[in-house]
């Protein structure tokens, strides 16, 4: 290949990509940018930003925490879902939490996803007055996950336990059940692998959870501004008594706050729980004139 071939051929190159990046470095970005300020589309491509008299206080796609500095709740708004990303809502560091329906026995340094919702159950019940017992958890709030040693059949059953531990509830805690097939049950021992055994959730009593699903999991991206309406209503007697308003106005606001499915059909009914905490604030100072 003689010089002048190499030369035709790199001019070529250099044509094409600086026609390229005219196209898609600087025309379609601009393109795009002029499309989004149109009426309609400017407020989502602006972040879909909330605010209070000039001053942003969020976007309406985004959750965030309502907790003071020692991340308590703050009684007196509702509460979002939890949040895996980040110290929670963090929008760079969006994840889910990785764990799956197997996740239900801790680890010395971790909780299972059973007991992190056994947990959250506990405190969402014991925040708004209600029972947060739910399936698979103990009264503690860990999960209610034996290891059962013994001898197995060919399916790996154990056919004739010889030992049973609790292995969520470290001594001296008592096991949330006495014995099981006649086996009594002991406490798990620090540090001990009671892995030779086979694990076995136990379902307990429970049927129908008065705490919801979506207070006791995260979504997927960790950044869900949303929580379900029945979560919302379950939350209105604590607001409402740390307001000093009245229940029924409350409700009324989350009736307000309620979004049907997309396009009839698709997905669930929902609350935005930042624009329902505005909307609070703004009854309160209503209500102080």
């Amino acid at each position: 290949m003689n010089f002048a071939n190499i030369l035709r051929q790199h001019t070529a190159a250099l044509r094409a990509l600086l026609v390229l990046t005219v196209i898609l470095g600087i025309g379609y970005p601009v393109m795009i940018w002029l499309f989004a300020q149109l009426p309609g589309l400017k407020d989502k491509a602006d972040g879909s930003l909330v605010d209070l008299g000039g001053k942003p206080l969020g976007s309406s796609l985004i959750g965030q925490l309502y907790t003071d500095a020692g991340g308590n709740p703050l009684p007196q708004y509702f509460q979002g879902r939890p949040s895996a990303a980040g110290d929670g809502y963090d929008p760079m560091a969006t994840s889910a939490g990785n764990l799956g329906p197997e996740s239900v026995v801790d680890s010395p340094d971790k909780p299972s996803l059973l007991t992190l919702v056994c947990t959250r159950s506990a405190e969402v019940g014991a925040r708004d007055g209600v029972s947060g017992a739910r399936p698979f958890c103990t009264d503690t709030g860990v999960g209610a996950v034996l290891s059962v040693i013994g001898p197995r059949d060919a399916r790996g059953t154990v056919t004739a336990p010889t030992r049973v531990i609790s292995v969520n509830q470290l001594c001296p805690a008592a096991p949330f059940v006495a014995t099981y097939e006649g086996v009594a049950v002991e406490c798990a021992e620090p540090g001990a692998d009671y892995a030779i055994g086979q694990i076995v959730p136990i379902h307990g009593d429970t049927t129908d959870p008065a705490v919801p699903a979506d207070a006791v999991t995260a979504s997927g991206s960790g950044l869900d501004p949303h929580i379900s309406p029945e979560y919302a209503v379950l939350q209105v007697n604590r607001v409402a008594a740390a307001r000093g308003v009245s229940p029924e106005r409350v409700r009324a606001l989350v009736g307000e706050h309620t979004d049907g499915r997309t396009l009839g059909f698709l997905g669930e009914p929902r609350v935005n729980v930042l624009q329902l905490n505005l909307a609070l604030d703004g009854l309160e100072r209503v209500c102080l004139m």
